[in-house]
């Protein structure tokens, strides 16, 4: 027995305890509950092993001090146990300090799935999502079959959601869905999960189909999940047009929608929802109950005023709508759609000054910078000829207060207690309106008149609370209901009367007093609307289109807004028709899938981390990042604001203790999971838990007597471990030798990576020392061809194999090539309606990537569609005859009114880019259709032939399309194809046919690790994702970027891992295809690549180990680095082989004799993606059978009830061709024996 002392108190811990403590690691996180009643004893034990764990790390800093012996004896895993220990227990900062220690510590902590799985929790804790990440797909790569793997993709799939990788979130989330394993969310809530993301991604009928899936389960979901189902499905039947015929899907909406508020009546998002499809229907009064309703529940929204004003307007009353637009505008002054319809309300009452400045804003907010044509007319005209209206309508009263006078006006008490800010409301100059006439704010001018910053109101929005209902309101504050405004007399309205009809020529006296009437007439309505609204809501007695009826609630305070909206403007004749300016608009207040309520929420937990229920299955719909889809127009897409602000409801929610993390680099400029610093963390060795625990003393045993028997613990507890102990191979074994040593060792589900027992691949740091400046130009390697002999030397072979890229000048015309057969003429007289993927891009110039608002940016954007060679070549020619024709206008000094009219605030501001179709992948791998084509290319050297002995993918035995086939690239100036090494790092062939040139950048392989680092930090996904690089950015990292025009005739060699981006500077075709020399670095570069990739889940297009199996089975190798890596590569595999097959029998199954027939392609599991070889786990699903791995297969039914074990080669087979692979020696080196 070990006793532990304190000054206070006599602690024991028996062995008995310390193995049973021994038990609890990370994979417990979330799903042992500390805080029940009968998990109490569980939590003093964790607390003891905490204490235990100080103890030993303590008592040993101080016997190393006393020895003066350096470092102390602690075993790297106490610091990890302990991590886990305090992770359990909810110390994160702590937790996080012990795994730092661990990691620094422990050179194989790659190997230990619960310490990664760990630290990426913590990791999330603390919102550090790109090492979270890390962590996670670390865990997945070491051991595909983790018990929590589930757990690891819903993680993920809320990181890539925040992050706007929908495809990514969406496949996470679908791999969670198939694992079988207990999880901290239901099946049917994982299903919302995904039915958001169809949402969210335009696949509508895919999204009404899941959420109606959820809500017919009996999975015993809470009622707000229901609610939330109900909501996101009414709505999307009230906008999305292919579901149905309007009358069915309106009422489809309202029953949704009710049924949403009958589980959860507090959203007061429902509540504005189905104010909306009333107001679409007609039904004024109910869509007022509805509106004032959602004021209530929730916090005032931009949306809801916005709605109402639409309602006013409709019902001819413009001094009401007036009000609920200013509310509007001033809780969200980037609203587009409110400064639209303010816009377009001053205008229908003949004041054209205040609806310019209104338009003017509407454009400036405008979601993506778009403006509609109308509104851009608009602006344009009353730019022009304000000064001529405002001289017509000089002797016209106005209806309407100014916009600078409605913005001005203070709010009563009663309205401003609502808004739960307790400050008096300041009267604010309006800086939304110009100084003089209707020119826009100056340059740098503030344009919507916040005095406090952005930031500031962000701020405010994140401390923003739920405020009261207004019946709480007036029965709890008589005051309110008593501080009615002073009532305007009639000989005050008479005067008020006058001196509009005469305002023109009031002077400052008059005109002083013109704006107290005013604003004391404006204080008046609002009272009465509010008495009149109060008694519709709660009496039902009113009716909805009576002239004095209306509604107006609280206006914001000072400085407050709600989360930006934008979106494209509406035509005057849709609002004058009496229509809703955005029928499909999208509320702002929908940032969240479903509300938190403020008390007895059923999300309520500290588990998991803080923000989960208290048992699995219930994880906070902050997560669904927004709303239901709700467009403003056909253009519209999804809310980007909402989805940004998703990160900090997720913070909020997720960790409501978290802090701030600092992120240190280490001396390679690396950062390191281990390398977070947080300041309120004291060191491990220094003093853990200093501030809250107490000094231990040992009673008897030893420091030495712990520290052996905490050894001997984890000693044990690591040969239980899957990586505890491999078996030792080496290549010079025999295929038998390998299979029996192996033998046993995968009855635990084991698989290793095909490099052997090494760490995760990880993106290289760059060649140190770092280039100067002057040399980040350098200077491309060219080679010029005449001959065409010059063409075939084996000089020009290993040149361009050890260059990153290579130009050669002239090779078409060295080698005769009819380049002609490639041109768009020829192509449309042989294949006219061949398909082509055609790529919609803005045009810009070959330096330079900016988005929408001119700012310079990584991401690149394409939309993709198809179209028929035909069809491109007839929009190819069309944009080459109309850049020819604006030359010649140009020349003749001849400009597009665009191009001169500087007058437009939009066009000065952000001139429209031009969008131009990029035509790519056109397939010319069939013999059939392109003979002539293919024996045209076959006349290159054998290095660049497309097919070729020396070829690692001519071995494959089946095609993989645009690499071992031939395809063609349709272009016009400005086409693009971004930033990207090529699939697994092959070589790859480009000859340009003309007429026009390509422009391109390329980097050595060397620096692809700060590429892909600089892709991360601008959030871009440098496998997946469409990048263009900033040259400047690379110029700071020191990376070198090669530049060259690529003309006619021109062949572009580009080598193994070689970043490269290009763009098209004239109208020509290029073609392409992919090699792979037969050297020692392709083929390294090739599995590296394939690794990282499983890492990343991202699915390698070549399937590396049956292109190994099949050179080995085909070639002789004469280099003996090569040979030494082929022949691991198939000693690892073979080792899995093994491994599987202990595996399969262990669970008493059988592998059937499946076979293999010619020109069958390599299978791939249907969840990971990763290739399976050989052995084929298969499940019927859907009537199709479907192939998974063995770890997936594990996930989805752990005893593998359904699935049938296939094999496709048999073992003797592949132990011959391993035993028969050796190696050759050259035919100069055999002569000399």
């Amino acid at each position: 027995m070990l006793e532990m002392a304190s000054d206070n108190e006599n602690l024991e811990l028996t062995e008995g305890e310390h193995r049973l403590i021994m038990k609890y690691d990370s994979c417990h996180f979330g799903f042992l509950k500390l805080d029940k009643p009968d998990e109490a004893q569980t939590k003093l034990l964790l607390e003891k092993g905490v204490k235990f764990y100080e103890y030993v790390i303590k008592a040993a800093v101080r016997q190393a001090k006393r020895d003066k012996s350096g470092q102390p004896a602690i075993e790297s895993a106490i610091f990890c146990r302990l991590g886990h220990l305090l992770l359990l227990l909810e110390q994160y900062e702590k937790a996080l300090s012990a795994y730092q220690k661990y990691y620094h510590l422990e050179e194989n902590h790659w190997k230990n799935a619960p310490f990664l799985y760990g630290l990426g929790f913590v990791y999330f804790h603390f919102n550090a999502y790109q090492l979270a990440t890390r962590a996670f797909q670390q865990v997945l790569y070491t051991e595909p079959g983790f018990q929590r793997a589930n757990e690891i993709h819903i993680r993920l799939g809320f990181i890539f959601k925040i992050g706007k990788d929908f495809d990514k979130s969406l496949k996470h989330f679908r791999n969670a869905l198939s694992d079988c394993n207990p999880c901290s969310l239901t099946k049917a809530q994982i299903k919302l999960h995904i039915a958001h993301l169809y949402e969210v991604q335009g696949q509508y009928r895919q999204a009404k189909e899941a959420y109606e899936q959820f809500i017919a389960s009996e999975d015993g979901s809470e009622d707000l999940y229901k609610a939330t189902a109900h909501k996101q499905l009414g709505w999307l039947y009230h906008t999305v047009d292919c579901l149905g015929e309007k009358t069915v899907r309106e009422e489809l909406a309202l029953q949704h929608l009710k049924e949403s508020l009958n589980y959860d009546k507090s959203n007061g998002q429902t509540w504005y929802l189905l104010g909306r499809c009333y107001s679409s229907l007609g039904k004024v009064h109910d869509a007022f109950v509805s509106y004032r309703k959602s004021i209530d529940k929730s916090e005032a929204s931009a949306d809801t005023w916005c709605s109402i004003g639409v309602l006013y307007q409709q019902q001819s009353q413009p001094m009401d709508a007036l009000q609920a637009y200013i509310c509007a505008v001033q809780l969200d002054k980037s609203h587009s759609a409110a400064w639209t319809d303010l816009g377009l309300l001053y205008e229908t009452c003949s004041q054209p000054k205040d609806a310019l400045t209104c338009y003017i804003n509407a454009t400036k907010t405008a979601k993506g910078g778009i403006v509609s044509p109308s509104l851009g007319g608009k602006i344009k005209f009353l730019q022009q000829h304000l000064s001529k209206v405002m001289q017509h309508l000089q002797s016209k009263p106005r209806t309407l207060p100014s916009l600078e006078e409605a913005w001005a006006l203070p709010i009563p008490a009663e309205l401003t207690s609502r808004q739960g800010s307790g400050t008096p409301h300041t009267v604010q100059k309006s800086p939304i309106v110009p100084q003089s006439g209707g020119a826009s704010p100056a340059p740098g001018q503030q344009a919507f008149g916040a005095q406090s910053s952005l930031i500031d109101d962000k701020k405010k929005k994140m401390q923003a609370r739920k405020r009261p209902s207004s019946e709480m309101e007036q029965s709890s504050s008589p005051t309110a209901q008593s501080a009615a405004p002073q009532l305007i007399s009639s000989q005050q309205l008479q005067l008020l009367h006058q001196l509009r009809q005469n305002e023109p020529n009031l002077d400052a006296q008059g005109r002083q007093i013109l704006q107290d009437l005013q604003r004391q007439l404006f204080l008046q309505q609002q009272h009465d609307k509010l008495s009149i609204l109060n008694q519709q809501s709660h009496q039902g007695q009113t009716s909805g289109t009576s002239s004095q009826s209306g509604l107006y609630g609280a206006r914001p305070s000072n400085g407050s807004q709600s989360q930006p909206f934008t979106t494209p403007g509406t035509s005057a004749s849709e609002t004058s028709r009496g229509q809703d300016p955005y029928p499909q608009g999208h509320p702002s207040s929908l940032d969240r899938f479903s509300q938190l309520p403020t008390t007895g929420s059923p999300l309520k937990g500290p588990q998991l981390p803080p923000g989960y229920s208290s048992h699995p299955g219930n994880i906070p719909y902050g997560a669904l990042s927004q709303g239901p889809h709700l467009e403003h127009s056909s253009a519209s897409a999804v809310n980007e604001k909402d989805i940004t602000q998703f990160a900090q409801d997720l913070l909020e929610q997720f960790g409501n203790h978290s802090r701030s993390v600092e992120l240190t680099t280490r001396g390679d400029g690396k950062s390191s999971h281990g390398d977070i610093r947080l300041g309120e963390v004291g060191g491990v060795c220094g003093g853990l838990h200093s501030s809250n625990s107490q000094d231990i003393r040992l009673g008897g045993a030893s420091v030495e007597k712990i520290l052996k028997l905490d050894s001997e613990m984890l000693k044990f507890e690591a040969e239980g471990s899957k990586h505890g102990a491999l078996p030792r191979l080496n290549i010079h074994m025999s295929g038998e030798q390998i299979i029996e040593t192996c033998r046993g060792y995968g009855k635990s589900g084991l698989q290793t990576g095909i490099l052997g027992d090494r760490p995760p691949p990880r993106p290289p740091s760059p060649p140190q020392p770092p280039l100067p400046k002057d040399r980040l130009n350098p200077p491309t390697p060219s080679v010029y061809l005449e001959l065409k002999k010059d063409a075939s030397s084996p000089e020009l072979q290993q040149y361009c194999q050890s260059q990153p890229v290579v130009v050669i000048r002239g090779m078409a015309s060295a080698l005769k090539l009819d380049l002609g057969l490639f041109s768009t003429k020829s192509l449309v007289e042989a294949n006219a309606d061949h398909p082509v993927e055609v790529r919609t891009q803005k045009m810009q110039a070959p330096d330079e990537n900016r988005d929408q608002y001119g700012n310079k940016v990584w991401q690149c954007e394409s939309s993709r569609n198809r179209t028929t060679i035909a069809r491109y070549a007839q929009y190819q020619a069309a944009s080459f005859q109309e850049s020819l024709k604006e030359e010649h206008e140009k020349a003749k000094g001849i400009f597009k009114e665009s191009d001169s009219d500087s007058n437009s605030s939009i066009t000065s501001r952000r001139k429209k880019a031009k969008m131009i179709k990029f035509g790519t992948n056109v397939d010319l791998s069939d013999p059939k259709k392109w003979y002539q084509q293919l024996q045209e290319i076959a006349k290159l050297p054998a290095f660049c032939r497309l097919v070729s002995g020396s070829n690692m993918l001519s071995h494959l035995g089946h095609t993989i399309l645009g690499m071992n086939t031939l395809q063609l690239y349709m272009k016009v100036p400005g086409s693009r194809t971004p930033g990207h090494q090529e699939n697994n790092n092959f070589c790859s062939i480009n000859i340009n046919i003309g007429p026009g040139d390509t422009e391109w950048f390329a980097v050595p392989e060397q620096y692809w690790g700060v590429i892909c680092n600089m892709c991360e930090r601008n959030n871009v996904d440098y496998a997946s994702g469409s990048w263009w690089p900033i040259l400047e950015d690379l110029y700071d990292e020191n990376v070198p970027v090669y530049r060259f025009i690529q003309k006619p005739g021109d062949l572009v060699w580009v080598g193994p891992g070689c970043v490269h981006w290009v763009q098209a500077i004239g109208w020509c075709n290029n073609i392409a295809w992919n090699v792979g020399p037969m050297t020692t670095r392709q083929l390294q570069m090739g599995l590296e690549r394939y690794e990282f990739n499983k890492l990343q889940n991202y699915k390698s297009i070549v399937p590396m180990l049956h292109l190994v199996w099949n050179i080995a089975k085909n070639v002789k190798i004469t280099d003996q680095k090569l040979f030494d890596l082929l022949k691991s590569t198939l000693m690892s595999s073979l080792r899995n082989i093994q491994f599987t097959m202990d595996f399969v029998t262990d669970m008493g199954l059988d592998i059937k004799w499946h076979g293999r027939v010619e020109g069958e392609a390599a299978h791939y599991c249907n969840v990971c993606e990763v290739e399976v070889f050989n052995i084929l786990f298969v499940k019927e699903q859907d009537s199709k059978f479907v192939v998974h791995c063995q770890g997936c297969s594990v996930k989805m039914q752990p005893k593998l009830e359904g699935f049938v074990v296939l094999n496709q080669h048999r073992l003797e087979d592949l132990i011959a061709i391993y035993n028969s692979f050796t190696m050759q020696l050259p035919a100069r080196q055999i002569n000399t024996y």
